[in-house]
């Protein structure tokens, strides 16, 4: 009889993709001696994906067997190999030395159609038993074939000489979503991958998403990822923390760094906790925002500026301004992360950030701004979801956030969605009488918190902000 402890000793083992992203949300990876189907459509990735995790798996000394590489009648197995030398995982001794093998089937299938499939591949298993072998494109293969019949009768053939050898395969295939109820390479699948990429503007966006793993709990949902020379590089898709087992309450405060402010804020901004400053272009928000995160840095906390509009370059000059040493700053613990407003994209620069919070022991976080993220955002409800999961775990590492958003005539579609998801709002005005500026500043919102309801006038010194008559 099987236990659930002899389960929790006995884990399903595991083939790693070679990439640690995916092998997370695959639970750990592909499991062994199973049959898996990585489709989308030309040029979504699946051959890269694939070439990566061979080379991640071949010659490892608890499984010494080889690997087999078998082409079909799409690439020619040259081209194949040409642009495999453009990764930096390749590695010829690999190739060399025959832990990887790359093997053609196209004349064969050519000349006796799908019926060449089965000796072929019973020739290559009993001669050298490899422990992976990735058929591509195995769709091509399925195009042969005159009925389902006699699709269903190949499978049982390639499942049982797999199953025999303790063989692990990848089909990979041009394989559409509606495919997947009527052929039957699906109905033998234990895992299908899909890969898919969607134009958003002048760019193309890529998303991968597990369709089914056996034996396994992976993530669901959409995961975007970029084609680099390293490969796929996939950020998993950022869900909200465990929910806490009780209500308990965290009266931290974070002083501002701007004089006057805290008294309105009754000590400061929430640790754990967003707070949105809004108002015109020019009102000081980005100021505010700079000092707020210097101030963390001057009490050893250390702090994340992310921006979106200032290069490094333009954010330098306001953190001179202030009279700060970016160098210095940097070597206390604040850190910058800049992405361009042109190339966003939602999930890779949110994921970076969060990374960024864990590895760094970040306690303060300033984004500037959210609007750039709604403008970049292809689906705006992923958007939504993916604010409310960072929120969460900001609350969850008492990591206290700032986030900047400019007002317009212009109406945001996200306005409200943000406004609730933040603890505090701040609308910083400027305001013209008589060809004189006054700059006026009013808490909106400041959840628990007894705070200051009259509007304040402030002005910008070369020390930054502060609140009260000049």
């Amino acid at each position: 009889m099987i236990t659930s402890e002899h389960l929790r000793q006995n884990p399903l083992p595991r083939v790693s993709s070679g990439n640690a992203q995916l092998d997370a949300i695959l639970g750990g990876g592909f499991p062994t001696n199973s049959i898996n189907i990585i489709m989308g459509e030309p040029g979504s990735g699946k051959t890269i994906l694939a070439e990566r995790l061979i080379f991640a798996n071949a010659a490892k000394i608890d499984d010494p067997r080889p690997i087999l590489y078998l082409t079909t009648l799409s690439e020619p197995l040259q081209k194949v190999v040409r642009y495999l030398q453009q990764f930096s995982f390749f590695d010829e001794d690999k190739l060399m030395s025959g832990a990887i093998q790359y093997d053609s089937i196209a004349v064969e299938l050519e000349a006796h159609g799908v019926s060449a499939l089965i000796p072929k591949l019973e020739e290559i298993i009993k001669t050298s038993s490899p422990k992976i072998i990735v058929i591509d494109s195995f769709k091509a293969v399925h195009d042969l074939t005159s009925s389902v019949s006699e699709m269903r009768r190949i499978l049982y053939e390639v499942s049982g000489l797999l199953s025999a050898y303790d063989t692990t395969a990848f089909f990979l295939g041009e394989y559409s979503e509606d495919q997947i109820p009527i052929f039957p390479e699906f109905a033998v699948a234990d895992g299908m991958v899909e890969l898919a990429r969607k134009k958003h503007g002048t760019r193309d966006e890529r998303y991968l998403r597990v369709l089914k793993l056996r034996g396994s709990n992976y993530q669901e949902g959409l995961h975007a990822f970029r084609i680099t020379s390293d490969g796929l590089d996939v950020f998993p898709r950022l869900t909200s923390p465990d929910t806490p087992l009780s209500y308990t309450a965290n009266e931290d405060r974070l002083s501002t760094g701007v004089a006057g402010l805290d008294k309105m804020l009754a000590g400061g901004f929430w640790a754990g906790g967003a707070t949105l400053l809004e108002g015109p272009t020019g009102a000081g928000k980005t100021t505010l925002a700079l000092q707020f995160i210097l101030e963390g840095v001057k009490r050893g906390e250390p702090g994340l500026y992310v921006n979106f509009q200032e290069n490094p370059t333009q954010l330098a000059r306001s953190v001179q301004g202030l009279g700060i040493s970016i160098p210095e700053v940097q070597k206390q613990g604040l850190h910058f992360l800049y992405a361009s407003p042109v190339e966003l994209q939602i999930d890779s620069i949110l994921v970076e950030l969060f990374r960024t919070i864990q590895d760094r022991d970040i306690k303060r976080v300033v984004i500037d701004s959210v609007g750039d993220l709604v403008g970049a955002a292809s689906d705006l409800t992923r958007l939504y979801s993916y604010l409310y999961a960072l929120m969460q775990h900001f609350v969850a590492r008492r990591v206290a956030c700032v986030l900047t958003q400019t007002t317009s005539a212009l109406a945001n579609p996200m306005e409200s969605q943000i406004s609730a998801l933040s603890d505090a709002i701040l609308r910083l005005d400027l305001e013209w009488q008589n060809d004189k500026a006054r700059r006026t500043l009013k808490i909106v919102k400041s959840r628990g918190t007894h705070h200051e309801l009259d509007v304040q006038d402030f002005h910008i010194t070369s020390r930054g902000l502060e609140v009260g008559p000049r």
